[in-house]
C-alpha cells in the first residue's frame, strides 16, 4: 500500500488552501485565531471562560460545552482518566485505542468535566502511552477498583455525579501482526508513505514498515494505491 501527499494543504474548518497548519487540528491562520473549535478551553477544558463573556461562539458553546459530559477510565496501555460528550463515549474509547473503558461520573458541563478530570490527574495519568497501546503492551489493572478508589477521593461537590456502577466496555481491533518496533511515519519526513498494511488501532494505520496516525494528517491531500 501506498500513501503520496500531492503537496497541498486544505483547512478543515474554512476548505481553504493553506501553506502551512496552526495549532495542531489543521487550520488555516485565521481559523485557528478565531474559531471556538481551536480556542484553549477544548485543549483544557477546565479553562473554559463562557461564563466571563469572553468565548469566541457562544451558540457553539451551548452546543459543544454546555452539554452533559461523561468522565471515565479507558485501558489503552495503563488506565487513564478522559472525558468526552455524552453519546459520543463509544467512539472516544475506540478513538484512543482503548481495550476496556468504564464511566465514573456524568456531569452537566464540559468545564466541570474538566475540572474532575483535572482532580482525578493527581492520582492517575491522563495520558494514553500510544507506543505501548500499538504494541499491545496492556496492563492488567481492575478497573472496577481503580473506579472504587477514585470515587472515594472526590470531593464532596462531585459525588452527586457518581453514576451506578456497569458493566465494563471491551474492543478489539483488527491487527494481523503487532509491529516490533513503533516508527512514526509522517509527511513531514517524506513524501509517500509505503508498506503493508498490518492492522489498524486508534488513530493509525500499522505498517509493517511504521506506523501512519491519519487524524495528525487531515487536510493532507493525498492518493492511495493499494
Amino acid at each position: 500500500m501506498e500513501i503520496q501527499f500531492l503537496d497541498e494543504l486544505t483547512c478543515q474548518f474554512c476548505g481553504r488552501k493553506t501553506k502551512k497548519f496552526y495549532g495542531g487540528n489543521s487550520a488555516c491562520f485565521s481559523c485557528f485565531k478565531n474559531l471556538p473549535d481551536n480556542d484553549i478551553c477544548i485543549i483544557k477544558p477546565e479553562l473554559c471562560h463562557f461564563h466571563e463573556g469572553t468565548c469566541r461562539d457562544g451558540s457553539f458553546a451551548e452546543h459543544h460545552c454546555m452539554s452533559t459530559h461523561i468522565v471515565y477510565l479507558a485501558l489503552s496501555s495503563e488506565i487513564k482518566v478522559g472525558i468526552t460528550r455524552k453519546n459520543n463515549h463509544i467512539r472516544r474509547w475506540i478513538d484512543q485505542g482503548a481495550v476496556q473503558a468504564l464511566p465514573i461520573m456524568e456531569v452537566p458541563t464540559r468545564k466541570d468535566a474538566g475540572d474532575a478530570e483535572t482532580f482525578l490527574a493527581q492520582f492517575i495519568k491522563d495520558k494514553t502511552n500510544w507506543r505501548k497501546m500499538l504494541k499491545n503492551e496492556v496492563s492488567d489493572a481492575n478497573l472496577y477498583q481503580t473506579r472504587k478508589e477514585l470515587i472515594g477521593k472526590l470531593p464532596k461537590h462531585f459525588q452527586q455525579f457518581v453514576l451506578p456502577e456497569m458493566e465494563i466496555y471491551h474492543f478489539n481491533y483488527p491487527q494481523i501482526e503487532v509491529p516490533d518496533k513503533i516508527k512514526s511515519l509522517s509527511f513531514n519526513k517524506e513524501q509517500a508513505i509505503r508498506g503493508r498494511l498490518i492492522g489498524v488501532k486508534a488513530q493509525y494505520l500499522l505498517f509493517d514498515t511504521g506506523v501512519f496516525q491519519v487524524r495528525k494528517h487531515t487536510g493532507y491531500k493525498v492518493s492511495v494505491s493499494i
